[in-house]
């Protein structure tokens, strides 16, 4: 009785812990299950924001202009052209290499810049190609006193071009001239080496040379000097007449040993 006592209690104790154990894998579950929906309406918002920015670029217009006057920046470009229709984005390229040269403090202002070419973003196509076609050929106008007062606009409205092509156009070409300057540099750097080697074995031969002219004068002022004159042992020559003084033998002897043959 008292064993089966003990076993109730130990059943009991258990079935004490269970529900506890449960409450903590549900708080797990549901924790793990709102986090992965934080996630996936974080996802559905980026999604729906791509989404808009797409549409509203699909609706932009991108014109394009051959060439811009002088003393004609982004800033007086944008103010001219807001009057026709809401621009997003202007890009002016700089004439030249002012490009890739840094800016002096004379030519930091945009207004010391020279461009050579743009680029202008509308926020409506249809707008952006209204203003090229009316605009295109016209008087830029303004105030008489203004250096661009009697230019021509050279503006085209570029159809199914994005802004995004412009800036893939810039990268490359940005990339083409990085590699190029690259590859001109190392060529100078090789020209420089080897201009540095033969210096410097112009001045190893010249201190040879000057070494060797230091040591003629010592010479001259020293007056000459006895050439040393070196003796090694040899032996005497054989005479002509060695074979005279060797033995020979007589005539008869050998008459003796050959003449019975």
């Amino acid at each position: 009785m008292k064993k089966k006592k003990r076993k109730k209690k130990v059943m009991a104790g258990n079935s004490g812990t269970a529900p506890e154990e449960k409450d903590i894998n549900a708080t797990k579950k549901t924790s793990s299950h709102s986090s992965g929906e934080k996630t996936d309406g974080r996802k559905n918002k980026m999604k729906k924001r791509l989404l808009k920015e797409a549409e509203k670029a699909d609706k932009r217009g991108v014109c394009y202009l051959s060439r811009i006057p002088p003393h004609m920046d982004h800033l007086k470009l944008r103010r001219i052209l807001s009057q026709f229709g809401d621009i997003q984005r202007i890009y002016l390229a700089p004439e030249g290499d002012s490009a890739s040269r840094a800016p002096s403090k004379s030519s930091r202002r945009s207004r010391d810049q020279v461009f050579s070419e743009g680029w202008v973003e509308f926020t409506d196509k249809r707008v952006a190609k209204k203003v090229a076609n009316m605009l295109n050929g016209e008087q830029i106008g303004g105030k008489k006193r203004s250096a661009f007062y009697y230019d021509l606009w050279n503006i085209k409205y570029l159809s199914k071009f994005k802004w995004d092509d412009l800036t893939e156009e810039l990268a490359f070409k940005k990339a083409v001239r990085e590699q190029k300057l690259a590859v001109e540099l190392s060529a100078a750097k090789r020209e420089r080496d080897f201009y540095l080697s033969k210096v410097d074995q112009s001045r190893a031969l010249s201190s040879i040379e000057e070494r060797l002219r230091k040591k003629q004068k010592l010479d001259q002022n020293s007056g000459k000097i006895a050439k040393v004159i070196r003796n090694f042992p040899q032996k005497k020559p054989i005479s002509a007449n060695a074979d005279g003084n060797k033995p020979r033998v007589s005539d008869d002897v050998l008459d003796a040993v050959f003449g019975g043959l």
